[in-house]
């Protein structure tokens, strides 16, 4: 499997996306919900960036873009019950 920036995996109730690679580093954000992209940035080596998703899934962008939709319809759905 090769890195490319923007990549987005699935670990666990969280995502990872790539937001700067680089040849010995690897930047990458963890982030909750695919909607807010609101999430906090690390900053490692890329051997440690390959633990860390050994046990992760990468997502395609169809995946990506329908946790998305899912997402927003249970913001929606929330949004309506609290009404």
């Amino acid at each position: 499997m090769k890195l490319c920036q923007g990549q987005t995996w699935k670990l666990d109730q969280q995502y990872i996306r790539i937001a700067l690679l680089e040849r010995l580093a690897v930047e990458y954000k963890t982030i909750a919900d695919l909607n807010t992209k609101e999430g906090t940035r690390f900053r490692v080596t890329k051997k440690e960036f390959c633990r860390l998703i050994k046990s992760a899934r990468l997502l395609t962008a169809q995946e990506v873009a329908a946790a998305r939709d899912i997402n927003s319809e249970l913001l929606s759905e929330s949004e309506i019950e609290a009404s």
